[in-house]
């Protein structure tokens, strides 16, 4: 591996950048109906970067100064031969260059790849799970099929892997059972993360319908629990408490009630080569193009540098009856969860 020496990446507000999420795949074996259409037109597989083509580009990210990377999707682990790129990153790990690899996963492929990627330096993933209720878990993911789920996380658990939950907060739909939900994540030894629903992408409905503000979901959870505050942190954008009853860790992903971007260390790259600077905006970078046409590192480090001084202070979600289409046009598989 060639490495162009390890800097840092600050940008406008002098917030330094160490952590990169990947999007290795717009395909996913779910069509979650916060996330996506039941009928989904996915990118044609020329325009994706190919595994070659990531590795390269997260290895001038890395001697830029990112020290963590996630992989995320649409689903990743259906990305096919990921395991190869994946082992790529665990030599940078081997060699001192990276701190982390971590990995978002809807957990339906974790029963044939846990063990692998306990192998490859993943230490900790984070499993999407909006519902205990197999029939409600079929009708949020439309295809999943929630034992192989619950099945893949025990198995990934037993290969040492680190699990942590995360669950959007649906109004009138799993609300009234995330207090189960945060309890069995608890029991088995796992983190959980409640997440607003994000306005991304057309999903074919109203999310008026179903945003949940968290702030109200933790006055509810208030009445049954004692939460405290507590300055724990993973690099990503939530906010943590421990329940005293418990004896868990809770945290809150607020983009729309209380955003999170004062404090944000993280840019996006898209399977098709776009940088973004931020999630909730359209501003990006073309690294594709200069990759395709054989620019060298520096020239690629040079694109990725004049675009985090574009990167904005925060993002412009918004959610209400007057803003009921999405704030961004892009669906969230397309970027990266």
């Amino acid at each position: 591996m060639s490495l162009v020496g390890n800097n840092r990446i600050i940008d406008p507000f002098e917030r330094e950048i160490d952590y990169l999420r990947v999007s290795v795949t717009d395909r996913c074996d779910f069509r979650c109906v916060y996330c996506m259409s039941e009928n989904m037109t996915f990118l044609p597989k020329n325009d994706l970067l190919t595994l070659e083509e990531l590795d390269r580009l997260c290895s001038v990210f890395i001697s830029c100064g990112i020290k963590r990377i996630r992989l995320t999707g649409g689903e990743p682990l259906v990305r096919k031969n990921l395991m190869w790129f994946i082992s790529r990153l665990s030599g940078y790990v081997d060699s001192g260059h990276l701190d982390e690899i971590t990995l978002t996963t809807n957990g339906s492929q974790l029963m044939k790849y846990a063990e692998d990627l306990a192998k490859n330096n993943i230490k900790r993933i984070n499993v999407s799970l909006d519902t205990l209720n197999e029939e409600l878990f079929s009708k949020i993911t439309r295809w999943g099929n929630l034992p192989k789920v619950l099945d893949g996380i025990k198995v990934a658990q037993k290969a040492g892997i680190k699990i942590k939950i995360n669950t959007v907060a649906l109004k009138n739909i799993n609300d009234k059972e995330i207090p189960k939900i945060i309890e069995w994540a608890h029991n088995g030894g796992m983190d959980i993360t409640v997440i607003e629903t994000m306005p991304m992408g057309d999903i074919d409905g109203d999310r008026t319908e179903h945003y949940l503000p968290l702030s109200g979901l933790r006055s509810t959870l208030e009445e049954k629990y004692t939460l405290n505050d507590i300055p724990y942190k993973t690099g990503g954008p939530a906010r943590y408490v421990e329940i005293k009853e418990t004896g868990g860790v809770l945290g809150f992903i607020t983009p729309l009630s209380h955003n999170f971007c004062e404090s944000c260390n993280r840019i996006r790259v898209t399977c098709t080569g776009t940088l973004y600077m931020c999630l909730g905006q359209e501003d990006a970078a073309d690294l594709l193009t200069p990759i395709r046409q054989g620019a060298d590192d520096n020239s690629i480090k040079n694109v990725i540098y004049e675009a985090i001084s574009r990167k904005p202070k925060g993002h412009d979600f918004i959610i209400d009856r007057k803003h009921n289409k999405p704030s961004i046009s892009r669906f969230m598989s397309v970027t990266g969860g």
